[in-house]
């Protein structure tokens, strides 16, 4: 029986590589830890499996045999050049869509908080040592997230949870998909085909949101939200889709959360929207171009909270992909579907 190759630059722990070897083994596939890009290349002409974030241009050539990528992160555009994500590839490409959940949904929240609390300038305070006398010197605080609305634009893993965390606050959540079905089958935003009435009644498909929209009543549910979180895989439906219109849709006191990817913002548009008072707030974790440009305004702004795209990083990553690589190969082995199987059709 042929023995299969898995070569993957993820620097996995000892632990998750155990588990990786075992789950190889059961499935007669040899599985290669590298640390080097160079070392990548050295082993393309044998391997039928990666996981690795970086694939080289000329990957046909050098990798004849590969079958399958694991992609250790949840958005793929940065592979949209290479010609893995093509239908014709030949390539299965799977994501680790999922694994984030957890930690980003808390870093949402976080991240409203901070909003609420304007705790940077609490922080840049205490940097000077400066005692508030009351909230109102600063603009310190004011805000509660308890009866609230927020709207949840893209109800995929990370949506879906931060729907839960936000019922939890107390809080009145609405959603964003493509579809929903009337049977009650939970999706995540844009993963089924279906059609969606403006409003959905049955609030069990998504444990704790209240109200369904579909992407052409975006509009109508931004003006009711006092918190909008983006959290939908960049496409071609997606991309800039909160530009001008969408923030004068939405209500002076509002909160911006991106966790998303920046260019399914306007980010000039928001620039103005910040400056001018369109919405009250962003929260950033993406921007169009990463690193952001040390001459953006957004750096200045004292209603933004800018973070350098870590809300998905965890303490428990490594361990969370191990596992979801050790299904999937095992998955592979038998002939079985692969979970987090990219469409091209549907773009992530």
């Amino acid at each position: 029986m042929t023995t299969l190759k898995v070569v993957t630059t993820f620097p996995f722990s000892a632990p998750s590589q155990s588990l990786l070897r075992e789950a190889g083994e059961s499935g007669t596939a040899e599985v290669l830890f590298v640390n080097r890009q160079q070392e990548l290349v050295d082993h393309l002409a044998e391997a039928e499996i990666l996981c690795t974030y970086s694939v080289p241009a000329d990957w046909r050539e050098r990798a004849p045999h590969l079958r399958w990528l694991q992609y250790p992160g949840a958005g793929v555009d940065s592979l949209r050049s290479s010609g893995l994500l093509e239908a014709d590839s030949g390539v299965m490409v799977t994501t680790a869509t999922g694994i984030h959940a957890t930690t980003i949904s808390e870093y949402v929240f976080g991240s409203m908080l901070m909003f609420n609390w304007n705790w940077p300038q609490m922080v840049r305070l205490q940097d000077r040592h400066i005692w508030a006398r009351s909230a109102s010197w600063y603009n310190l605080g004011g805000r509660e997230l308890v009866g609230q609305t927020l709207g949840v634009v893209g109800l995929g893993h990370i949506g879906r949870r931060v729907a839960q965390l936000g019922h939890a606050f107390g809080m009145r959540v609405l959603g964003m998909r493509r579809s929903t079905h009337a049977s009650g089958e939970a999706v995540g935003a844009g993963e089924d085909d279906g059609e969606l009435p403006a409003h959905a009644s049955d609030t069990q498909e998504v444990e704790g949101v209240d109200a369904f929209y579909a992407p052409d009543h975006l509009h109508e549910m931004l003006g009711l939200c006092d918190y909008v979180v983006l959290s939908v895989p960049l496409t071609r439906e997606t991309e800039k889709m909160i530009s001008e219109a969408e923030l004068r849709a939405m209500r002076p006191n509002a909160y911006l959360v991106n966790i998303a990817r920046g260019r399914v913002v306007d980010e000039q548009a928001l620039i103005r929207a910040l400056q001018e008072g369109w919405i009250a707030g962003a929260g950033l974790d993406v921007t169009e171009e990463e690193p952001l440009p040390a001459e953006s305004p957004l750096y200045a702004m004292p209603n933004v909270i800018l973070t350098p795209h870590i809300s998905g990083a965890s303490v428990y990553y490594d361990s969370r992909l191990a596992a979801l690589f050790a299904e999937t190969l095992r998955r592979y082995c038998a002939g079985e579907p692969l979970l987090n199987l990219y469409d091209a059709a549907r773009g992530y």
